[in-house]
């Protein structure tokens, strides 16, 4: 089996991250974790601290790009062979681990933990935003992704070195767009998430549509911009 490090970006996650963690270290103590506290103003570090978690605490609020490119630079630096970001709510659950990481050693280079791969995406105000992201991806790269804005994504080690070091390399749907038009082989394993059941998420209806905006415009527009360095090789780069 691969060597795989689960990624977990907190920002004022207190009310969870015991929970999210605790599950994994008793559940599935075959996968390495590391907490990537994003700069909280809340307990989140402290409660990391005190149960002895594998913590990488950032003094500041980078974003979810900086924390997750963060825990890249991590498991790239310490020879991981794969890593998958789980959501610090809880709302990504580890029994996909397995299956994604099966697709992953078949060949894939990402694996998205999809809502709907197999389940009908619903029409409704909230999913306006996925289904305008996926018909900018299908438009662009010819390649339908179901479920382009899960954060339940699973990267091989080509993938890791490249979102460990470019710094414009953000775990967004424009960025997986972007890849895939590089030729990198995306695949969708059907997940199910669990509920946020304590604090609250960032996105609110206002950020949604301003996400969505933002997504769709660089797939369509900016991404055809973008330079990609593939040839040198990670440990001879510098920040």
């Amino acid at each position: 089996m691969s060597k795989l490090l689960i990624v977990i970006p907190a920002y004022n996650e207190e009310a969870n991250i015991e929970k999210v963690v605790g599950n994994l270290a008793k559940n599935y103590p075959q996968y390495d974790y590391v907490v990537v506290n994003d700069g909280s103003r809340d307990h989140t570090a402290a409660i990391c601290r005190a149960n002895g978690f594998r913590l990488i605490d950032l003094p500041v609020n980078l974003g979810l790009a900086g924390a997750f490119q963060t825990g890249l630079r991590y498991a790239a630096e310490n020879g991981y062979d794969c890593a998958i970001q789980l959501d610090a709510d809880g709302q990504h659950k580890p029994e996909y681990i397995a299956p994604m990481l099966a697709e992953l050693e078949d060949g894939a280079d990402i694996v998205i933990g999809s809502r709907f791969l197999t389940v009908k995406k619903p029409k409704t105000l909230r999913m306006l935003g996925s289904y305008i992201i996926s018909w900018s991806i299908r438009l662009t790269t010819g390649r339908a992704i179901c479920d382009p804005t899960s954060g339940m994504r699973m990267f091989n080690r080509a993938m890791v070195e490249e979102f460990a070091q470019n710094l414009n390399y953000g775990p967004e749907p424009d960025t997986i767009s972007y890849l895939i038009k590089n030729g990198a082989v995306v695949k969708e394993v059907q997940v199910k998430m669990g509920e946020r059941t304590a604090g609250q998420s960032y996105l609110t209806f206002y950020k949604s549509i301003q996400y969505m905006v933002k997504m769709s415009i660089s797939i369509l527009l900016i991404q055809w911009f973008r330079k990609r360095d593939t040839e040198t090789p990670y440990p001879e780069r510098s920040l």
